[in-house]
This record gives structure tokens, C-alpha cells and sequence, in this order.
């Protein structure tokens, strides 16, 4: 039982630390996406330890190495629980008092074929913009009959499983689709109308997926690129999409900081929108930020539609007054980490991680 036990806080606890790593690579990075599972598991072994070992100093070691595991977690998670204070604040005027934004994200998982129930979800919900990640010219195909429902789209079907698509029923004085540094991942920036005729802008990203082979230097660099972009604009900001992150992850955090955005999901919950398909292998890996001029007003997981990912969907209103909390400033080792990895990413031409997975 010892040994058992034992073993299991070890790992427990190395899982935990791994991820405290400066170390932008897969193998390090990976440790962050099962919090909750690794916390589940800390939480488990403590009480079994406490329940069914004689109290001696093994039984101390495992349950004391059990408890710092689950505490490690618990710091990273707690923010995303509603013990904790919200970032953005709840909307809490009437309609008609202020513009309003509903926006459905989702991955459609470019080799599921089930159009039929992603289109039925978008015309229930009829989002003001929809983002479509994943999609290839079967998809582009597969979802015309709620396209054609949208004001104007933004298309870029690929086959590599970077393709994109922003489908908008607001008037758009701007858009295009950008690569921020690598030729075959797109992302696609908008300047949208509201009906209140207010502007604003929203960045939708897919950068790439961590593995335990690579480094994360695309993904991070591509997050932190769009995180200034969204510091230098003048307009309210939306940056949204499968950002292939974690909430609690050093690089969504550092994000946060360089770009100034707020998480909604801060003191509310964590979302978890991927793996669909496996309710015990879950973490929250779509996202939306925006800037300060927006409160929330709904946010919510959507149904299962076949792919890997849980569309999602968000409501905001744009308030004339600031009722959020103010956002963690910039440290100058954030502004000098972030400048590193770009500019090394910069410098690299290669392909990127994933393109013939949904082949």
C-alpha cells in the first residue's frame, strides 16, 4: 500500500512541477492542460493515504507530497471558479441601453463530416459573428446553407487543418486574413460595425498545437504577436479561437499581460470545450478576450456537434462606462520573453505541427 501510494504522489507531484518550467517546449507545456485531471488524481491519493496508512513517517512523506500537488493545482485552477473575483463584469442594464455582441466560436474538427448539426446550432443560436476553425473547402461547402444566412464572410478553407472562416451579420468596414508568421497557419482580423454603429475589432487565431516532440515557439509567438496587436488598437478588441492553450497556462497568463484583455471565464468557470468526445479528458482550450469596453452578458458550451471541440458561445454588451477589473500590467521579463520567441520564431522556416493529422 505504501509503495502504491507512494508512487502515485510522485507522480502527482512531478506532473506538477514540470509545467513551473520556463521551458517553452511540448514535453513541458503538456503537463499544463490536465490540471483538473492531475488535481482529481493528488486529491484522490491524499485521501486514501490519510484513510488507509498506518501514521508513520512514510505515510507523512506521501500524504505532504500529495497535498503540494493538489496545492500547485489548485492555484492555477481557483481563478476559474466562481470562489474567485471576476475579471469582466456582469452586464446589468437593460436592452436597448447598450450594443450587443453574441459571437459562436468553434473548432468543426476538419475531418468530421456531420454539417448538418454544426449548421442546425448556428441557426438556432444566430450569432451576430461566427468563427469556423479547421475548415477545408468541404466545410466551406457543408456550412453554405448558414453562411449564406451571414451579411458578409471572410473565407479561407484549407486542407492542412489550419482553414478559417468569419461569417458576420454586422456591416464590415474592414477585413482580411493575416499570417502572422508562418505562411500555411492563417488568422483572420475584422473591423465590424455594431447596430449601434459603434466599431470594433476582432482577431481570430488557430495557432498550433503543442506536442511532446516539438518546442511551442509558433504557438506562443502567434499568441503573443496577436496579444500586441490587441495592445496597439484603438478600438474595443475581441481575440478569439482554439488558441491550443490552456486558461491557466504561463503563456495565456503572459498574454493577458502584454495584451491587456480580460478572460470572462475568470471567477466563473473553466469551460472546458475540448475533448468533447471524452468527458474525463477535459480542459478549457477555446477562448475569447477583449478589452475593457465590454461586459459580459452570456457565456455558454455548446452542443456536441462531432468534433473534438465544443462550439462556444459568447454575449457581450459595449457599455460607455468601465466597471472591469483592471488587468495585470507587463513586467519588463514579459516585454523581453515575448520579443525572444518572436523574433526566433521569425527567423525559422519550416512547416507547421499538425497539417496531414486530418488527412
Amino acid at each position: 500500500m505504501h509503495l502504491g501510494l507512494g508512487i502515485a504522489a510522485a507522480l502527482c507531484l512531478l506532473a506538477s512541477l514540470i509545467p513551473l518550467l520556463p521551458i517553452p517546449h511540448g514535453a513541458v507545456r503538456m503537463f499544463d492542460f490536465a490540471r483538473l485531471q492531475i488535481l482529481a488524481f493528488s486529491a484522490a491519493t491524499l485521501v486514501l493515504a490519510a484513510a488507509l496508512l498506518p501514521f508513520d513517517t512514510a505515510a507523512i512523506v506521501i500524504i505532504g507530497a500529495a497535498l503540494a500537488a493538489a496545492a500547485i493545482q489548485i492555484v492555477h485552477v481557483i481563478p476559474f471558479t466562481p470562489v474567485w473575483p471576476t475579471q469582466t463584469a456582469r452586464y446589468e442594464g437593460a436592452d436597448g441601453t447598450a450594443d450587443f455582441l453574441s459571437l459562436l466560436v468553434s473548432n468543426v474538427k476538419q475531418s468530421n463530416r456531420d454539417y448538418d448539426k454544426l449548421c442546425a446550432v448556428v441557426a438556432e443560436e444566430k450569432p451576430d459573428i461566427a468563427v469556423f476553425m479547421e475548415t477545408d473547402p468541404g466545410w466551406a461547402k457543408g456550412l453554405r446553407p448558414v453562411l449564406d444566412d451571414f451579411a458578409e464572410t471572410v473565407e479561407c478553407p484549407l486542407d492542412n487543418s489550419y482553414g478559417m472562416i468569419v461569417a458576420s451579420r454586422l456591416k464590415l468596414r474592414e477585413a482580411g486574413v493575416q499570417h502572422l508568421l508562418n505562411d500555411e497557419v492563417p488568422s483572420i482580423s475584422i473591423k465590424a460595425e455594431t447596430r449601434g454603429g459603434a466599431p470594433l475589432r476582432l482577431i481570430a487565431l488557430h495557432p498550433e498545437p503543442p506536442i511532446p516532440t516539438n518546442d511551442t515557439m509558433g504557438r506562443d509567438a502567434e499568441i503573443l504577436v496577436a496579444g500586441r496587436m490587441a495592445r496597439k488598437e484603438t478600438l474595443p478588441t475581441i481575440v478569439t479561437g482554439d488558441l491550443n492553450d490552456v486558461a491557466w497556462s504561463r503563456t495565456t497568463r503572459r498574454f493577458l499581460r502584454i495584451s491587456r484583455l480580460l478572460d470572462p471565464r475568470q471567477g466563473r468557470g473553466t469551460y472546458n470545450s475540448f475533448d468533447a468526445r471524452y468527458p474525463l479528458l477535459r480542459w478549457p482550450l477555446d477562448h475569447i478576450f477583449h478589452s475593457r469596453e465590454f461586459e459580459l452578458v452570456d457565456i455558454r458550451r455548446l452542443p456536441f456537434v462531432g468534433s473534438d471541440h465544443f462550439p462556444m458561445y459568447y454575449r457581450f454588451a459595449l457599455v460607455p462606462v468601465d466597471r472591469n477589473d483592471p488587468p495585470e500590467k507587463p513586467s519588463e521579463d514579459d516585454r523581453e520573453e515575448a520579443r525572444d520567441i518572436i523574433r526566433t520564431e521569425k527567423s525559422r522556416d519550416r512547416e507547421p505541427i499538425g497539417t496531414d493529422w486530418e488527412t
